[in-house]
């Protein structure tokens, strides 16, 4: 049998490409930034402990667990979220946001005692000068900051993930200047954040490469890098993976991109364009389910053309397509049904190809509609359904083609 290989010519790879030699870890901000969305709602409690189950099942590393040092609800949301964990012994790491200010320092702490889980603490402070000029801020003044909020926080035991605010917008001499003064308090993690989504792939590959060898010159080898992305110019994705390739150890993302403004990078997109190029081999069929709860939870829809989990991302009414698909999947592969008018194998996400009839279609739709639904098609149903189709402006819904079988063809369709 044929492979994908001999069939299609990847142009995305050369042999000139220099894979990278760490593994891309992954951080999903739903319960976290994603909720700053100004569209959506908190998620119940069980609707938040079965995003957690799916986020293991897909291999995803951490899940940021909220803010605790905006007390109320966000604290309590995070109490319950680390003692789900706990208790169900999922295989997913934890963190939480804080402002560099000791309260914050605290709330995480008190998290961390009432359930046992150790929390990476991911305290952030805005870094680029517009930011600082706003707050009225000077450079000394972050540091002052930095120092007091670090240096407690990792004498208390806390992983520490120190987050530069703006940074893809800020100065070389100060990005150096905060992220030396937080690994010599104790940071094991730098987060460079573009929290207005202004880099392009270019300008990240810069920045990442700078932070990269300015740490290692100065024996901070160890220290790890995030890298945390926005949509402002529709660019996360790729930022994302420019970002990797360029250091970068751990991405962060979110559900569907829910977020600030017009939200994060979109983790479930993230994760399939990272498998696509060989940098992710974990088995994903539950990111549908993923997708599917994430908008349920947070009270928002999935757009049709959304890619890979939009409804229309699969289905297709027109003749030649559906065509092409049909042949595949009568000779019973997969595999080339998922590929031959495909980017993505639907299969890989936990998806199947839909055949549906429309003013576009021709025969081939029809007859794999009407095997998919147990329908006995006959040349007068064939003729009666692509009438019905031709005189229609969008694809007919089975509701519509039951209706016509039932006056035309078959009246007891199993199921129905």
């Amino acid at each position: 049998m044929k492979t994908h290989s001999d069939l299609i010519f990847d142009w995305n790879r050369s042999e000139d490409d220099v894979e990278p030699a760490h593994r891309v870890e992954l951080n999903d901000e739903t319960l976290r930034d994603g909720l700053q969305a100004a569209y959506v709602h908190n998620p119940s409690s069980e609707q938040a402990h079965e995003l957690i189950r799916l986020m293991a099942a897909v291999g995803i590393d951490t899940v940021n667990i909220g803010l605790p040092g905006a007390k109320g609800v966000v604290k309590e949301q995070a109490m319950d979220l680390a003692k789900f964990i706990v208790q169900e012994r999922l295989p997913i790491q934890a963190n939480c946001a804080g402002r560099t200010i000791i309260a914050d320092v605290d709330a995480i702490s008190d998290v961390v005692e009432a359930s046992g889980l150790p929390i990476e603490t991911c305290l952030f402070v805005g870094t680029s000068r517009i930011r600082m000029d706003v707050q009225n801020w000077d450079r000394a003044k972050v540091l002052e900051f930095i120092r007091a909020s670090v240096t407690p926080a990792v004498d208390r035991g806390l992983e520490v993930m120190f987050v530069t605010e703006d940074t893809t917008r800020a100065f070389a001499e100060d990005i150096e200047a905060f992220y030396m003064a937080a690994v010599e308090c104790g940071a094991t993690r730098v987060c460079v954040s573009d929290t207005v989504g202004h880099v392009t792939p270019d300008g990240i590959t810069r920045l990442v490469r700078y932070v990269r060898t300015m740490l290692d010159q100065k024996g901070f080898q160890h220290v790890l890098i995030d890298y945390h992305g926005h949509m402002d110019r529709g660019l996360g994705i790729w930022n994302a993976i420019a970002a990797y390739r360029a250091g970068v150890n751990r991405l962060h993302g979110s559900v569907l991109g829910i977020g600030e403004r017009v939200g994060n990078v979109p983790m479930d997109q993230l994760m399939v364009n990272l498998k696509l190029l060989g940098y992710l081999t974990q088995d994903m069929r539950k990111l549908w389910d993923y997708c599917q709860l994430g908008a349920q939870a947070v009270g928002i829809d999935i757009p049709p053309n959304y890619p890979i989990f939009g409804s229309g991302a699969f289905e297709t009414g027109t003749g030649v397509h559906a065509d092409a698909i049909v042949k595949a999947l009568e000779r019973g592969d997969r595999d080339l049904a998922d590929g031959v008018y495909s980017g993505v194998p639907a299969s890989w996400v936990g998806r199947e190809q839909i055949i549906g009839v429309g003013p576009q279609s021709g025969k081939s739709n029809v007859r794999w509609w009407c095997k998919v639904h147990g329908v006995t098609l006959t040349d007068a149903l064939a003729d009666k359904i692509l009438a019905a189709a031709k005189e229609s402006d969008k694809l007919l819904t089975n509701e519509q083609l039951f209706a016509i079988v039932h006056v035309h063809g078959d009246t007891n369709i199993p199921g129905r």
